[in-house]
């Protein structure tokens, strides 16, 4: 908890999503004024729909984030206690859950505005990485959601998990699932221009972030009231599986369409060019 006065609690986690919806919403908004990252298509979307999209996109990653932590990691709320579903405060947000929250939100809002809603979900992965980076971060300083015992010399003791050290895998998420795929995206989107090619830049985010999760699987510790999945499987793994394959597929399609001609743009004048037309016919 960061700070609290009386009954009012403001937390990392919360603070963490907050930013995130601010710093994600300003970075889409200035993609889409960007002139020279649309190369062989016009922006997706005007400043004033992304304006409106963030709070669909706000109501899906909370809901989903929520009910996807229900389902895939605590289904008995369901007839124990549904109340505690509603009580986000106390945690438990699933990372799956919120991405379907933020598909299916995004889905709606490009159906009720009648954009491409793979150009779309293009331009919200770009941003994402930023979420990754800070609601990790949070997961750090809360001392939350730790790795496997470890003997690395960086291991350390969290208070709520025993006296052994342990991986930060906090850290290493942060840093994979936001720094690494920030810069990746950024690449993607700046670099090679392909947010002129549909599905490309949501497929690398699917692939990235789906091998990044599977592989840091290997050092996370399982929540203790999860059962052992065979082959030392577990659940995040299994829900990233099909992250790869989906992703796979968008950037082989995505690549293999073919472009559409280039957006011809007006060169500049040069001054002297202005001042004959303003002097009239010679």
């Amino acid at each position: 908890m960061l700070v609290q006065i009386g009954p009012f609690a403001l937390r990392w986690y919360a603070l963490a999503y907050v930013a995130t919806m601010l710093l994600g919403w300003r970075y889409v908004v200035g993609m889409v004024r960007n002139p020279r990252l649309w190369t062989h298509r016009p922006p997706t979307a005007t400043g004033e729909q992304i304006d409106d999209l963030m709070l669909w996109l706000m109501v899906g990653v909370i809901v989903g984030g929520r009910l996807g932590h229900v389902v895939f990691y605590t289904p008995s709320l369901i007839w124990t206690d549904p109340v505690e579903i509603l009580k986000t405060w106390h945690g438990g947000m699933s990372f799956h859950g919120g991405a379907l929250g933020v598909l299916i939100a995004g889905f709606a809002f490009a159906r009720s505005k009648k954009i491409d809603p793979l150009r779309l979900g293009d331009i919200i992965v770009a941003a994402e990485p930023i979420g990754g980076f800070l609601v990790r971060i949070a997961n750090f300083v809360n001392g939350e959601l730790w790795g496997r015992p470890t003997h690395v010399p960086w291991g350390m003791v969290f208070p709520d998990a025993g006296p052994l050290p342990r991986h930060p895998s906090q850290l290493y998420e942060a840093a994979l699932e936001g720094v690494a795929m920030f810069l990746l995206l950024r690449w993607a989107t700046h670099g090679k221009h392909w947010l002129n090619r549909r599905g490309v830049v949501m497929g690398m985010f699917l692939v990235g972030y789906g091998l990044i999760r599977i592989s840091l699987e290997n050092v996370r510790e399982p929540d203790s009231y999860m059962p052992h999945f065979p082959l030392g499987l577990t659940m995040g793994m299994m829900l990233s599986a099909p992250m790869v394959l989906i992703g796979a597929w968008l950037i082989w399609r995505g690549l293999k369409e073919p472009l559409p001609p280039a957006i011809k743009t007006q060169p500049a004048e040069t001054p002297s060019a202005v001042n004959r037309a303003a002097d009239g016919p010679a």
